[in-house]
């Protein structure tokens, strides 16, 4: 398969998917903005489906019109590299779904961002202890502070209840969450002191 093809492939792919998600939202779902509550169960995934399918017919205009690189190319898709890099991003993802079930999406979401960023990437350990550590603080203060949804937990729940006292008792709960970055930078400051330059 050429990579003309393969995008060719892809982009009726996500339109198809698009479209789906698109129909499932609707189904019985409020896409709009609930008063009082924020925004309906099928808000997200619908619109989120409607930018990839504007995305998706974008991509397909560009490929017809030969205006990219990849519409023009008819090399081969993958190389036996680039089949090793994907397939470690399946199995890296598949763990993050596994994890997600059994330790809940936060602290899975730790493992996943840690294993990409040192073991894959080979980022320097500051910058993974700020992005592994931070990405989960900032999508918890997104999902369930701004948008108050709950995401899954499973065993840590538990772990969760103080912060909730602090969450719902105080009106200055941004406070908590800029102090929670604070303390990742001091963290990774001090590992990028403490480290010799070599094992950063």
């Amino acid at each position: 398969m050429t990579v003309r093809q393969a995008e060719f492939m892809m982009a009726i792919a996500t339109i198809l998917i698009s479209l789906g998600l698109m129909w499932s939202s609707t189904d019985g779902l409020a896409i709009g903005w609930v008063s009082e509550k924020g925004p309906g169960s099928g808000f997200w995934p619908f619109w989120l489906s409607l930018g990839m399918l504007m995305c998706a017919i974008l991509t397909l205009v560009r490929w017809a019109l030969r205006l990219t690189p990849e519409s023009r190319s008819t090399e081969s898709y993958m190389s036996r590299d680039a089949v090793i890099i994907v397939g470690t991003s399946v199995g890296a993802l598949v763990a993050l779904l596994i994890g997600i079930h059994l330790i809940g999406i936060y602290l899975a979401l730790v493992g996943f961002l840690i294993f990409y960023l040192k073991i894959v990437g080979r980022h320097q350990w500051p910058i993974t202890i700020m992005l592994s550590g931070g990405g989960p603080v900032f999508i918890f203060a997104l999902f369930e502070w701004g948008l108050k949804i709950p995401l899954p937990k499973a065993v840590t729940e538990e772990w969760f209840y103080p912060i909730y006292d602090v969450m719902y008792g105080s009106d200055h709960f941004w406070v908590f969450i800029l102090a929670a970055f604070a303390l990742l930078a001091t963290i990774s400051i001090a590992v990028h002191r403490l480290l010799p330059a070599g094992e950063e």
